[in-house]
């Protein structure tokens, strides 16, 4: 029974990536501008209008619309990015280049999300700290108003030129991190932050949470082994969300702090009309997230078992 619901979140999943390839692709065809013709009607190239034709033709831009649509998906299909205009090379390759430092980005700023979440969910509980908890329950809303690009010029104008405790010229690797790494993580972690509080708010009102607390376990017993376990199951399903969410976040950041990564590679596509790479773009990140939601629906049911019954029951 579990198979078959995930067979039928593969199908979904599948239907979800061809629709963001038929839209992006769609939007990307409606946008100003040429790339065959920003790139070679450069008059430093000295190139005649028959070359160009002859550029355009190689390119495949003056092809029908449903040619262009059927020859890139089923390129795509076959792991073919086709070849970035500006740059000159694969798409693939420019990905390989500039992906690994926006997932080093994105997992950093997820992990320190996550412990900034748990760290004002644990304390909010603590009985010595009853008098801030409305205070700290509000954080999470304060957080995720932040706009991203605002919260890392903040960040940049705070601690880079106020404090000058990080450099903002030739930062060592772990320098050049904090600064992005917190700004990625303080929107995400507001999210996670309130549906934890939450979630331990109606696990706490629970028959098994004053059974435990009957038989003299201490409270950070009760909300650790107890409370905690429980309330993570919400937690997991919309950090899926969230996660897919944080990799579009990573790319305003590399903007922000000039980090080479599919940001920088973004921006650049953009105003170059890169319809290549922005379509690569596009679609990494589709099958990011969808790749981390089927990741959460495999997982949950091993988090609470009750889900398999629910699951085995429903066919």
């Amino acid at each position: 029974m579990m198979q078959r619901s995930l067979l039928r979140r593969v199908g979904q999943s599948v239907l979800v990536l061809w629709a963001a390839f038929t839209l992006s692709f769609l939007l990307l065809q409606v946008l100003p501008g040429d790339a065959v013709l920003i790139k070679f009607q450069n008059p430093d190239l000295g190139l005649s209008p028959d070359q160009i034709a002859e550029m355009r033709l190689a390119y495949g831009a003056d092809n029908p619309l449903w040619q262009q649509y059927l020859h890139t998906l089923m390129a795509m299909l076959r792991g073919d990015f086709g070849y970035s205009v500006q740059a000159g090379v694969a798409v693939s390759d420019l990905l390989i280049s500039n992906l690994p430092a926006t997932l080093q980005l994105a997992l950093l700023g997820f992990a320190l999300a996550t412990l900034i979440a748990f760290a004002l969910a644990a304390l909010s509980r603590l009985p010595a700290l009853r008098v801030l908890r409305s205070l700290l329950q509000s954080v999470p809303a304060l957080f995720i108003s932040l706009p991203t690009f605002w919260l890392g010029i903040a960040l940049i104008q705070l601690f880079s030129f106020q404090l000058r405790w990080i450099p903002v010229i030739n930062p060592s690797p772990l320098q050049g991190l904090i600064l992005p790494v917190i700004t990625v993580a303080i929107p995400i972690s507001a999210p996670l932050a309130q549906i934890l509080l939450r979630s331990i708010d109606q696990v706490a009102t629970q028959p098994f949470v004053a059974v435990a607390r009957a038989k003299g376990a201490s409270e950070s017993r009760v909300l650790w082994h107890h409370v905690m376990r429980n309330a993570l199951l919400p937690v997991l399903n919309v950090a899926g969300l969230l996660l897919g969410e944080l990799i579009a976040g990573a790319l305003i950041t590399e903007t922000v702090f000039g980090l080479s990564g599919i940001g920088q590679l973004t921006q650049q596509a953009v105003n170059n009309q890169d319809v290549a790479v922005l379509q690569a773009v596009v679609m990494i990140s589709a099958l990011a997230f969808v790749l981390i939601n089927l990741l959460v629906d495999a997982l949950m049911p091993l988090f609470d078992p009750r889900l398999q019954v629910i699951a085995g029951g429903s066919r």
